[in-house]
């Protein structure tokens, strides 16, 4: 045999499974409603007795509702009506309250974890971002400095806790600037991380200036810094992405030696020296940075601040003392090269001179070259005769110039003559 269910029924399966609420919350705010507007239409005297003593009983298969005051039914002459049209928005607003209440409770399970949202609103003080199945809100100082909430902007954020709003409703806080959402984004980013193998010992930041990170490793053979930094700083870089990208990250192996982990601490400055101070009680134990001073500027950082995260992450009290540089003998050294190139210099002057009889031979194998060029041609016999003719007649013309012209012609005549016997024959 199947069970019809009526409309009534099915209405309520279908609000009670939307809203994410039980059926019985349903049934408890219509209720709330009924007698609401029974008060409202038969402006009944305030009596907390008569209140108390008046019962509302709703049918959860046909809807029918009663008012039943000692068991006696005094329910108005068409009050069904009435009572639908005076109901509807207190019925609507008890179950927003309820069904908020059930996602308050569902997220108080996720405190101290990191979420994906969405802003969609910023009022200029305040950004509301919607999480999920409720919306957030990010206060003004929880918001990183100089970052821009941008309408439909996605963002990483860290949920804080749960609080109440300017109207006394309760509302749950989400942060951008607390240390923890570093440590998530890395726990997220790292599997070394997730999965135990490197443990984040602290973590101390300035908002969107520079963050420190401690952190280490029970394993052997396993680098706490590197695992976090990641192949070419992949990992790191994604975290700082997330972060805005302008907050500078600093991952420092965590020591039991509190003066190695201070010099780590202050990194990347380079630490000469450091001296404990005993403390009195109550107070912040101090110690002595001793620096040079061309390194105190890294130690100290912009305004301040890597001194100040420093001192956060060690839990020491550090002042630093600034040390003349001393500058070395070695100095005078870069006249040394000089004297290299100069020695240099003088053994490549014997590649010069040996270069120049290769040039010699060079210039006599061009020179054979030509006169092996000359010896197949036969026919050229009678042009070199003209030329010495006319360079004879020349002669004549100028006896100055005769004297140096004359003296090849007599070697030039025979080596033309000489040539072509041996062809002949």
């Amino acid at each position: 045999m199947s069970i019809v269910k009526s409309e009534f029924a099915l209405a309520l399966n279908q609000v009670a499974t939307e809203r994410g609420i039980s059926p019985d919350d349903v049934i408890a705010s219509i209720e709330m409603a009924i007698l609401a507007a029974y008060k409202k239409e038969t402006q009944a005297p305030e009596d907390p007795d008569a209140e108390e003593s008046i019962i509302v009983r709703v049918n959860k298969t046909t809807g029918e509702a009663k008012l039943v005051k000692d068991e006696v039914d005094i329910t108005p002459p068409g009050f069904g009506r009435i009572a639908a049209q005076t109901a509807k928005q207190v019925i609507l607003q008890k179950i927003r309250e309820v069904e908020k209440k059930t996602v308050i409770s569902h997220y108080k399970g996720q405190l101290g974890t990191i979420t994906q949202g969405r802003v969609i609103r910023y009022d200029g003080y305040n950004a509301y971002v919607d999480i999920g199945r409720v919306e957030a809100i990010l206060p003004k100082e929880e918001q990183i400095k100089n970052e821009k909430y941008t309408v439909n902007t996605n963002l990483n954020f860290y949920i804080k806790s749960i609080g109440e709003d300017k109207f006394g409703n309760s509302a749950i806080i989400v942060s951008r600037t607390d240390p923890q959402l570093l440590a998530e984004l890395f726990k997220k980013e790292v599997p070394e991380i997730a999965n135990g193998t490197v443990e984040i010992k602290k973590v101390v930041r300035e908002p969107g200036e520079r963050a420190k990170l401690a952190v280490f490793s029970s394993q052997g053979g396993v680098d706490p810094v590197g695992a976090c930094v990641g192949q070419k700083g992949v990992r790191v870089q994604t975290v700082t992405s997330e972060l805005g990208g302008d907050e500078k990250i600093d991952i420092i192996q965590w020591n039991k030696d509190e003066k190695l982990f201070l010099i780590s601490a202050l990194s990347p400055a380079k630490i000469i020296d450091v001296e404990f101070k005993e403390a009195k009680e109550g107070e912040k134990p101090k110690a002595k940075v001793t620096v040079e001073e061309s390194q105190a500027p890294l130690a100290i950082g912009k305004s301040g601040v890597n001194v100040n995260l420093a001192s956060a992450l060690s839990g020491y009290e550090i002042d630093i003392v600034q040390v003349a540089s001393e500058k070395p003998a070695v100095e005078e050294k870069p006249a040394e090269p000089k004297a290299e190139k100069v020695e240099v210099k003088a053994e490549e002057k014997p590649s010069e001179e040996v270069a120049e009889p290769v040039e010699e031979e060079k210039t006599q194998a061009a020179e054979v070259k030509t006169d092996a060029k000359e010896e197949p041609v036969i026919n050229e016999e009678v042009k070199t005769e003209t030329k010495v003719e006319a360079k004879a007649e020349e002669a004549v013309e100028s006896p100055s110039e005769a004297a140096p012209e004359e003296e090849p012609t007599p070697a030039e005549v025979p080596a033309v003559e000489s040539k072509p016997e041996p062809q002949t024959n």
